[in-house]
């Protein structure tokens, strides 16, 4: 019945905007989903397992809605900081025996990266050291979810598995033989000769500069992986590199030789162990478990209820101007939050968590004007998420300290902009343009043609002072001279480990180890506080009540999936990469194009 209301709450949401007449029946329908949905707290018995399933995507910010109960299914998406706490909590449960990982990630969007993992493995860890088993479970494994489970007292493989762990790569895509052909023009103005964002426009392959600094990046984050993965399993990063080197897909027998896993067998074996483990001796029943996603549902707190508070400001996508679409970051809201958080006398200090790659150029000033008026009222602390480079370092760089991972991608201090036109395109279908101007750069603002040399002067001087400003303001909230700065931005991006180095990050650590040094700086004890979390997660009824406020008509869409999904997914994330292009100077911020480390 559950799965039911989920798939037709789309249509009936469409029926109470549209319908005519039947208003009470409609808001008896809302009412009853809404009473379906109300998180109800889980039930399990003593001596049980933790049951962590692998297949959701990791955010930073909380989810956007409650749907509570209503799916009736496993979550899709689970955030970080309320995994790390609900393990951390599962350590102290008298109920929990240990936990068990099964399934494979599923990273989307910017979540799901190294440096969430990093996160979560040491809540894992945590585990283990409280003396609770943390046994993982493997059928196909990635390095994400190797690099995860790697953190267990016992690592199973099925005898048909095999990790997939060749070691990680940067495939951008270029556009410019595509744009040659077709007739689109592109004319670039930049700033940092490693910012190599407008390349995949101009470009057939990487550029020099670009491949350097991405392989740098590549090394030290592959560094860091294969140096937790063998504090965990006790084998030296070398020996790792050697059999990642020899094998590419680490079938189950070399994985078990090399230490990579404990065991090999099939997943009755290990259901049957969990089932004595748990006191189970009926064949038909199950071993005795709860699922994380419930169990959270016992443990992490609600909005906190203390007269003094420590905010955590998730600021997770693409920087924006406006007030942003759902995983975006809008420099109206997040304005707007910042200067509330700074006016509310129960927000003793602020932490802002950072998940993006950039963007808008002026939104991120906006933001970064708002942070730098909270730290004048109240301390003000970053933690670096997995991505915090570009226009995510321009709104990180006056935090009072900056917290990073190792392997968070951070720095690309540098400005671009992209002009495009498309008359030869136009002119090969009969389409031509024409204009009247009323001054020399009046139509300096238009695809119909490519710019003047003048007009490109004129872009390239915005672009010029903008990243001098950028530059700047980092030597001024960095205490480092211009010219280190200038030496070190250039547009490169940079691991966390390399950023503490460069003075560019204060500590390596994650979010925990921020809210600790802001309560610490506020002279908050460790019981003294609580903490609130922005945006916060609504209530399916909220949820549903914006809905009818602006929701408008529209046929529904269903996803493909296989082949046909994965290049409407393409077209997807292409779409909405051109979309997140509206600053209004044109300039950009941004971490190069497609960095997706895979």
């Amino acid at each position: 019945m559950k799965q039911f209301l989920t798939s037709m709450l789309g249509s009936l949401v469409a029926l109470i905007i549209f319908a005519t007449g039947g208003l009470l029946l409609a808001a008896g329908l809302v009412g009853a989903i809404v009473a379906l949905s109300a998180k109800r707290a889980p039930v399990f018995e003593n001596n049980s397992y933790l049951v962590f399933d692998l297949g959701i995507n990791l955010t930073d910010a909380p989810p956007r809605v409650d749907l509570g109960d209503l799916t009736g299914g496993a979550p899709t998406t689970l955030q970080v900081r309320a995994v790390t706490a609900g393990l951390a909590a599962a350590a102290h449960d008298p109920r929990i025996r240990g936990v068990l990982l099964v399934g494979s990630l599923a990273p989307a969007n910017y979540g799901t990266g190294f440096a969430a993992l990093r996160e979560v493995r040491a809540a894992l860890a945590e585990v283990r050291a409280a003396g609770k088993p943390v046994k993982a479970y493997l059928d196909y494994a990635t390095t994400r979810d190797y690099y995860l489970a790697s953190v267990a007292s016992s690592v199973m493989l099925n005898p048909y598995g095999l990790v997939f762990m060749p070691g990680l790569s940067a495939q951008p895509v270029f556009y410019a033989g595509a744009f040659e052909k077709y007739g689109v023009g592109v004319q670039v103005t930049r700033v940092g000769k490693y910012k190599s964002y407008v390349e995949p426009f101009i470009r057939k392959d990487m550029s020099p500069e670009s491949r350097e600094q991405t392989q740098v990046l590549l090394d030290d984050l592959w560094g860091n992986l294969l140096a937790d993965i063998g504090r965990s399993r006790g084998i030296a990063p070398a020996a790792l590199q050697a059999t990642v080197d020899a094998e590419g897909l680490v079938r189950p027998e070399v994985a078990r030789k090399a230490h990579w896993v404990d065991r090999v067998g099939y997943r009755d074996e290990l259901i049957a162990e969990l089932k004595r483990e748990t006191g189970v001796h009926a064949a038909k029943q199950p071993f005795r478990q709860v699922a994380l996603a419930d169990y959270l549902k016992t443990v992490v707190p609600a909005a906190s209820e203390h007269k003094a508070r420590v905010a955590i400001v998730y600021a997770e996508g693409d920087i924006v101007d406006g007030e942003g679409e759902p995983g975006e970051v809008g420099s109206l809201a997040f304005a707007r939050e910042l200067r509330r958080l700074r006016q509310d006398p129960t927000v003793k200090a602020i932490v802002l968590r950072v998940n993006s790659p950039g963007g808008s150029a002026s939104a991120a000033e906006d933001i970064q004007h708002e942070i730098r008026l909270a730290r004048a009222a109240k301390p003000v602390v970053v933690s670096m998420g997995s991505y915090a480079a570009s226009g995510g370092y321009w709104i990180s760089t006056y935090g009072e300290r900056i917290f990073a991972e190792p392997t968070t991608i951070t720095g690309s201090i540098g400005v671009f902009g992209l002009q495009f036109d498309v008359q030869k395109l136009a002119n090969d279908f009969g389409i031509t343009f024409d204009s009247v101007t009323t001054g020399k750069f009046a139509g300096a603002i238009t695809v119909a043609r490519p710019k003047t040399p003048e007009e490109m002067a004129v872009f390239q001087r915005m672009v010029d002072w903008i990243y001098g400003q950028f530059i700047a303001k980092v030597a001024d909230s960095r205490k480092l001279t211009l010219a280190f700065v200038q030496e070190h931005a250039q547009g490169r991006v940079w691991s966390g480990v390399a950023a503490h180095r460069l003075g560019l990050v204060d500590e390596i650590g994650g979010l925990d180890a921020a809210v600790a040094f802001a309560a610490k700086r506020a002279g908050l004890g460790a019981g003294d506080y609580g903490l609130a979390e922005y945006p916060r997660t609504k209530d399916l009824r909220e949820a549903i009540a914006e809905m009818l406020g602006r929701v408008a008509p529209s046929g529904l869409h269903v996803r493909a999936t296989g082949l046909l999904g994965e290049i409407e997914r393409q077209f997807d994330r292409m779409s909405a990469e051109l979309k997140a292009y509206n600053d209004p100077r044109g300039v950009y911020a941004r971490l190069p194009l497609d960095l997706a480390v895979r």
